[in-house]
């Protein structure tokens, strides 16, 4: 068994950085996106719009505190966004085994192996829990191998059960769960007000211009950045914006994104709901529960070992009844014919297979399968290539019809002796 960190070994889609202090979901990569979207309108608005506005403001030069105001905010923004992207969304570990407790061979749902029903292993898909007095049902998660906790769900997209969770985010690159839904929130909310100071300060200039130059259309031709930031956060405020109304409807009626869009049209009480001041006291002033996994942890990683094949033993007594049952007893899935019996003289048939070559006469090999079955033993044949035929390569394959009754050496005999005639 090697040695390695837990990071190193996570089996999630998760990307890690500074050796597993912060972690990323899959799509991390959008981020650069998104802080592009965020510093470049706040610069344009210091370099073209603020620092017009210095001096409109005659005490005390308050006009310097649009800059101050309009780069700490942003700041601010991009930290929340930092806090909602690199830290553990609320991840529960994976069990290296299904539960034991849970374990039952039901017979009913069987597998068909050879011919014989195999009572298959079976998990209940869902449990029922209490929450609030009210049973709930809990789905087991056959990827991290438990039953899923309440109102925790499998991220498709980081491939982990993730508490609380609520959607993943493209535009932060991770899931929002239990652990980053406040800084998400804040994130959001505090990107909406950002988008309306540049928006408010932006008019102000064009206010301005057009008070010195006379017509609005001259102070827009004056300030044409002005226009552009306007434009640009009218319409990002239709997005986080309605994003920040959305949650705080979510928040108040203590739900998630998933919980909303999944449970929308059904008619069940929301078990959760402890009333709108409750419910924003629970999200905002309760501690955040610390991390299920310590990703710098050693852990002792296990090499996987290749299962031995199983196979289904025919008895010696049963070799003369049905062949064909016999013969399929020993396909595996890919159809191959892996076995018909433990028999010493594959190795002379083969070989003189191979002497023959692909131009050898048909009735030579049939006659060496009548003299192996003549003598009551079975012959184990093994197919070289799954589509091999007489004119393409040396291998050869026999059908199961060969094998279809006891009666087949003196068929094949009687067969072999016209073809001589």
């Amino acid at each position: 068994m090697a040695t390695k960190r837990v990071f190193e070994a996570w089996k999630g889609s998760n990307k890690f950085v500074f050796g597993g202090r912060l972690i990323f979901g899959p799509d991390a990569r959008s981020l650069g996106f998104t802080l592009l979207l965020i510093i470049l309108p706040v610069i344009i608005f210091c370099v073209f719009v603020g620092r017009h506005l210095r001096h409109e403001f005659s005490s005390y030069n308050a006009g310097y505190a649009i800059l101050v105001v309009a780069i700490l905010f942003n700041i601010y923004v991009l930290v929340l966004l930092f806090l909602t992207s690199s830290r553990d969304p609320g991840i529960i570990p994976r069990n290296l085994h299904p539960p034991e407790e849970e374990f039952r061979y039901d017979s009913s749902v069987s597998m068909d192996v050879g011919g014989r029903q195999t009572p298959s292993l079976q998990f209940p898909r869902f449990k029922e829990v209490m929450v609030n007095g009210h049973p709930v049902k809990v789905k087991y998660c056959d990827t991290c191998m438990l039953y899923r906790p309440p109102r925790c769900s499998h991220c498709s997209i980081c491939n982990n059960c993730v508490e609380r969770f609520d959607h993943h985010c493209p535009w932060v690159g991770q899931c929002i769960g239990m652990r980053n839904y406040r800084y998400f929130f804040m994130f959001v909310s505090s990107a909406t007000i950002l988008c309306i100071y540049v928006f408010s300060f932006s008019a102000f200039y064009i206010k301005v211009l057009m008070d010195r130059e006379g017509t609005v259309w001259k102070a827009m031709k004056e300030s044409p950045a002005s226009v552009i930031l306007m434009a640009y956060c009218f319409i990002s405020l239709w997005f986080v914006g309605g994003l920040t109304g959305f949650h705080l409807y979510l928040i108040g009626t203590n739900q998630t994104t998933y919980e909303n869009f999944r449970y929308r049209s059904d008619d069940r009480i929301n078990v959760y709901n402890r009333g709108c001041l409750n419910n924003f006291l629970e999200v905002f002033c309760t501690q955040v529960k610390p991390s299920r996994n310590n990703f710098r942890a050693f852990v002792q990683e296990e090499v996987p070992r290749t299962p031995a094949p199983v196979t289904a033993r025919v008895p010696e007594s049963d070799l003369g009844g049905d062949a064909r049952s016999k013969v399929e007893d020993d396909l595996d899935i890919g159809e191959d014919l892996l076995k018909i019996s433990q028999r010493r003289n594959i190795e002379e048939i083969d070989e003189d297979i191979r002497s023959r070559g692909s131009n050898g006469p048909p009735h030579n090999i049939i006659s060496d399968i009548d003299s192996v079955l003549g003598s009551g033993r079975a012959p184990t044949i093994r197919s070289e290539a799954r589509h091999s035929s007489w004119g393409r390569s040396g291998s050869w394959e026999i059908g199961q019809e060969i094998l279809a009754s006891s009666n087949v050496s003196e068929r094949s005999y009687v067969a072999s002796r016209e073809a001589r005639q």
